[in-house]
């Protein structure tokens, strides 16, 4: 980790939300520079900036480039280390209520871990302004594959409740097709998927 960060940066930090190390956006900063306010780039939520990563930390060989061991192990878990390496839970088991809801939600969302295509891994997404001397933009490329995958859940969750909801069908109709028309114009960002069937899909997908 760096010694001095600015507000908009990204740094690796254990969300206590996700109950796993997640790349974070810096919110506020102190005078010398070290992070006070994160938010997670995966689930959103803020909290205080907890020192960094704290799963499967070896300070003996640590890379050179530490924001990117978590995510190269594994792109994007949604399951988290603890339910990993916990033993299975039973549908009859009340022994730990967290781990049960979170494959339940899972299972009935639709959601699965998704990773990035291999050679976008470690990348950097660069905003270049097309105005002289303004400074680029830069994220980590797994930032930004983060509020995509994100979006395209959230788009997917709209879905199904649009299908369960009790509305004229031509409502549905109208509506399914405002859907597929943004699952169109994300395509564009399907080149980032290692798997095509984690891909957009517009109005000629299935």
């Amino acid at each position: 980790m760096k010694d001095a960060y600015r507000a908009g940066e990204s740094v690796e930090d254990f969300c206590r939300a996700c109950k796993t190390d997640r790349i974070h956006t810096v919110i506020v900063v102190d005078s010398r520079g070290r992070p006070i306010r994160v938010t997670c780039d995966y689930c959103e939520s803020q909290h205080n900036f907890r020192g960094g990563p704290r799963i499967d930390v070896d300070t003996t060989a640590r890379p050179s480039s530490p924001s990117r061991a978590s995510t190269l192990a594994e792109p994007l878990p949604l399951v988290s280390h603890r339910e990993r390496t916990a033993d299975p839970v039973s549908n009859t088991t009340s022994d730990d209520l967290e781990l049960l809801l979170r494959r339940v939600l899972r299972e009935e969302t639709g959601l699965t871990p998704v990773a990035p295509a291999a050679k976008w891994r470690g990348g950097t997404l660069v905003l270049r302004p097309g105005t002289p001397g303004l400074q680029d933009k830069n994220w980590p490329i797994e930032t930004f594959f983060h509020k995509i995958v994100m979006l395209r859940n959230r788009l997917r969750t709209l879905e199904q409740q649009l299908n369960a909801a009790d509305l004229p069908d031509d409502v549905k109709i109208k509506l399914q097709g405002y859907i597929t028309g943004c699952y169109g114009s994300l395509t564009t960002f399907n080149v980032l998927f290692a798997d095509e069937a984690d891909q957009f899909k517009g109005s000629g997908g299935d």
